[in-house]
């Protein structure tokens, strides 16, 4: 098979090319979910106000119950989409706040076992116990 057959049928060519890209990306769907939940509040705290206005255009035209029905029922669920996707918003942003750390502690442990792996063809990684130090024993010596 030959490289180019290989990188198609994969959907990433390292786990590194996947931490580097999420990274990437990360910042720009906080932000997203931030701006999102700011936007909502402002359209909840508008809500009320059109509102307001509806209720004195009924009264100044004297306009029954069943002409602004529609207007009511379209407000009311303004209101209740606007709160349902606040919350939706803050959980996605409670989930990139809290895996935020996490990729960010992967994405060091990777550039210290890359570190690793380059000192490894000359010298010893300053991460490990000298050998004096390790036992024989496989099982506690973990690679």
């Amino acid at each position: 098979m030959s490289e180019k057959e290989e990188e198609g049928s994969y959907p990433l060519k390292s786990l590194h090319d996947f931490l580097d890209e999420l990274d990437k990306e990360w910042g720009g769907f906080r932000t997203a979910a931030l701006i999102g939940m700011i936007t909502s509040v402002l359209l909840l705290i508008f809500t009320p106000y059109v509102f307001l206005v509806l209720l004195s255009r009924i009264r100044r035209f004297d306009m029954g119950f069943i002409e602004v029905l529609g207007d009511i029922i379209f407000l009311v669920a303004v209101a209740v989409f606007a709160v349902y996707e606040i919350s939706l918003l803050l959980r996605q942003y409670r989930f990139f706040a809290k895996w935020e750390r996490r990729v960010s502690l992967l994405l060091h442990l990777e550039e210290r076992l890359m570190e690793g792996k380059e000192e490894k063809s000359g010298e010893p990684d300053k991460n490990l116990p000298p050998q004096s130090e390790q036992s024989s024993n496989p099982r506690e010596n973990p690679p």
